[in-house]
C-alpha cells in the first residue's frame, strides 16, 4: 500500500547545490566586473570627457547598477523552470547571436552610428544577455536539451537510461545494496515529490511507519554520499504533474526522462507499463538471483513451523526462499535433509517442495 502527502522537504545533495552557488557568485561578480569596465572605459571616452564631471560618473554608476539590477532579479526569479523559456540559450555563443539580432531589428531606432551610443548600447546589450544565456544554462545544465534539425544536444547521463526511484523501493532498502556492487551504471533518480512523501511517513504517529520512512531517507543518504553512484534530486514541477497522484508523476517523469522507473509496487508497475514506460521491479530481480533447484537435489533446511497440509513442515532458506517439506511436522525446530520434488514460482516469490528424508542436526 502507498501513501501520499503534500509535504516539501529540501534533500537537495547539499555537494551538488555548493557548486552550482559557487559558479553562480563567481559569474554574478565577473559580470558586475564586465559593467565596471565597460563603464570605465565610457568614462575615459573624448566624448563623455567634455561633459560636466558628474556625467562620466554617472553613466558608470548606472551600468553597475544595471548590472547589479540584473542579479537581483536572476536572484528574485529562483531556479528557472526549463518549460519557460526557449530552446535558444547555448551559452555564450547564443547571447552573442541574439545581441547581433537584436542589434539588427533595433537599427532603424538607435542613434546615428558614429555617435557614442550607437557605439555603446549593443555592447551593453550584449553584456546583458550573454549573462542571461549562462546563467540559466548553469541553473538548468541538468535538464537542458537543445535541438536544432539534425542535430541534438543533450545532457549525458550514466548508463542507457535513468532509473526514477519509488517510494517503495527506497524503503525496502535492497537498492542501495544492488547499487553498490556497481553492476548498475545508469543515473538514479530522486523526485523531489517522492522524498516529500518519505518526510510524511517519517513524521506519522504510527511508529511502525515512522520506522520505514526513516529507513528510507537513511537509504537515500547513504546513496548521495557515495561518490561512485550518479545519484540526483529532481525537483522541478512539470506542467503534466498539475493534478496527479504520486504513481503518475512516477511514471510521467520517467516518461519525460526516458527511463526507467524501479519499483516493488505492484500496481505501479501495471500502470507504468501501461505508458510503455520500462519498469525494474527488485522483487523479480530477487527472485532471479535465488539459486535454481531441480527435482532430486538434496539440501538441509531448519523447519519453522507446521504447514497448511497434515504432515507438512516449513522452513526458510538464507535468502527467504519458502521450503514446504512433506514429513516435516513432526521435526520442528531440527535442521533436516530434503529432496527436492518440485519448485513453484509466483508473482510473489519462489517456493519449494521436498519430501523429508532424515534428520542432520
Amino acid at each position: 500500500m502507498r501513501c501520499h502527502c503534500n509535504g516539501v522537504v529540501n534533500a537537495s545533495p547539499p555537494n551538488l547545490i555548493a557548486d552550482t552557488n559557487m559558479a553562480l557568485v563567481i559569474l554574478r561578480c565577473f559580470f558586475v566586473l564586465v559593467a565596471a569596465g565597460i563603464g570605465f572605459q565610457l568614462i575615459n571616452s573624448d566624448e563623455l570627457s567634455r561633459e560636466s564631471a558628474y556625467i562620466p560618473w554617472a553613466v558608470f554608476g548606472g551600468l553597475v547598477l544595471l548590472a547589479l539590477g540584473v542579479i537581483a532579479a536572476d536572484i528574485v526569479a529562483g531556479r528557472k523552470r526549463l518549460d519557460t523559456i526557449t530552446a535558444v540559450y547555448f551559452g555564450l555563443l547564443i547571447g552573442l547571436l541574439l545581441t547581433y539580432v537584436l542589434k539588427l531589428a533595433l537599427s532603424p531606432m538607435l542613434p546615428k552610428a558614429d555617435t557614442l551610443p550607437a557605439q555603446w548600447i549593443p555592447v551593453v546589450l550584449g553584456m546583458v544577455m550573454c549573462y542571461t544565456c549562462i546563467s540559466i544554462l548553469m541553473q538548468t545544465k541538468d535538464d537542458f536539451r537543445f535541438i536544432i534539425p539534425y542535430v541534438e544536444f543533450a545532457k549525458e547521463i550514466k548508463g542507457l537510461k535513468p532509473y526514477v526511484l519509488d517510494t517503495s523501493v527506497v524503503i525496502d532498502g535492497r537498492i542501495a545494496d544492488v547499487v553498490e556492487t556497481h553492476i548498475i551504471d545508469n543515473q538514479l533518480i530522486m523526485p523531489q515529490f517522492v522524498v516529500a512523501e518519505l518526510q510524511a511517513i517519517a513524521d506519522s504517529s504510527d511508529r511502525l511507519r515512522r520506522s520505514k520512512g526513516r529507513r528510507g531517507l537513511d537509504i537515500l543518504n547513504r546513496l548521495r554520499s557515495d561518490p561512485k553512484i550518479d545519484f540526483q534530486i529532481f525537483d522541478r514541477e512539470l506542467p503534466q504533474f498539475a493534478g496527479q497522484s504520486v504513481d503518475q508523476k512516477l511514471v510521467l517523469l520517467a516518461k519525460h526522462l526516458e527511463g526507467k522507473v524501479v519499483t516493488n509496487d505492484y500496481n505501479l508497475n501495471k500502470v507504468a507499463k501501461l505508458h510503455s514506460v520500462g519498469v525494474i521491479n527488485l522483487n523479480d530481480l530477487s527472485n532471479a538471483l535465488k539459486p535454481i533447484f531441480l527435482p532430486g537435489e538434496h539440501f538441509d533446511v531448519r523447519v519453522i513451523k507446521t504447514g497448511e497440509e497434515p504432515g507438512q513442515g516449513v522452513g526458510y532458506l538464507e535468502d527467504g526462499t519458502m521450503v514446504v517439506i512433506e514429513g516435516g511436522k513432526d521435526h520442528i525446530n531440527q535442521t533436516v535433509a530434503v529432496a527436492v520434488t518440485s519448485v513453484l514460482q509466483t508473482s510473489a516469490g519462489r517456493m519449494v517442495f521436498g519430501k523429508f528424508e532424515n534428520v542432520t542436526g
